[in-house]
């Protein structure tokens, strides 16, 4: 049985004006001419630009095509072989890119618009994006979602090392506040409650006392954002809750 060039342009997807050229170039001549000079192609040649198709679907020129097909030395087998080998090295590329992808949409999402450098070097060894989805699960339809993730789509790597150096120099004072002694209902500890929420306010959304009180049942109900607070000095996430509620009395009284 024989194909004529449309036929076999419909089989393998291909244009009639590339079967053409493919003859044209000596790559995969038909078989056969009917009387009237038409090509016409065998089984032999489907399978032949199946081979084609494949070394050019990853990349191969049509010359090294051509000397890959007509080498002597190679078997069926071998091609076959070969292909796999191919085939497995472009999955594991093909799936290292989805990956790269997929964590750039992520990070897009979270709105951290920071290279994989620049993420290590401000966040070490920590995933910033690790809650992300349980984050819009439970946030998604807030302002202050919206508002959180408009700002941080525009920070820099500077930027948000500022940030957390703001943090940690904040952790420092409340770990000697509370090495002090002082009450989280005492003039010190709402006014570092006060710091925390305008920290919020400033970097990431209007954090009123009212959300600034949820946050703060968060952080000791929630076990990471408790050892997160803890790990500064234990007991703060604790003391940090009371004094937030405190400094919310005091300011809406």
């Amino acid at each position: 049985m024989s194909y004529s060039v449309g036929q076999v342009a419909g089989f393998a997807g291909v244009t009639v004006r590339t079967l053409h050229h493919y003859d044209d170039i000596g790559l995969l001549v038909p078989s056969e001419r009917s009387h009237a000079g038409h090509r016409r192609y065998s089984d032999a040649d489907l399978d032949r630009l199946q081979q084609i198709l494949f070394y050019r679907e990853l990349g191969f020129p049509l010359d090294e095509v051509a000397a890959l097909l007509d080498d002597p030395e190679t078997d069926p087998r071998a091609h076959l072989r070969r292909q796999h080998e191919l085939l497995t090295a472009r999955i594991e590329k093909l799936r290292k890119m989805a990956a790269a992808v997929e964590h750039a949409m992520e990070a897009r999402k979270m709105g951290i618009n920071l290279t994989p450098e620049e993420k290590f070097e401000v966040f070490g060894d920590k995933d910033p994006e690790q809650y992300a989805e349980e984050a819009e699960q439970r946030w998604g339809g807030t302002e202050a979602y919206a508002e959180s993730q408009r700002r941080a789509a525009s920070y820099t790597k500077e930027d948000w090392k500022r940030m957390q150096a703001e943090v940690a120099d904040w952790g420092e004072r409340y770990d000697a506040l509370m090495a002090a002694d002082e009450p989280p209902t005492g003039e010190r500890a709402m006014d570092m409650a006060e710091e925390h929420r305008r920290h919020i306010t400033r970097w990431f959304y209007e954090c009123t006392y009212e959300l600034h009180m949820g946050l703060a049942e968060m952080y000791v109900s929630d076990e990471r954002f408790k050892a997160f607070y803890d790990s500064m000095r234990p007991g703060l996430a604790e003391h940090l809750r009371d004094a937030i509620t405190a400094n919310a009395a005091r300011q809406t009284s």
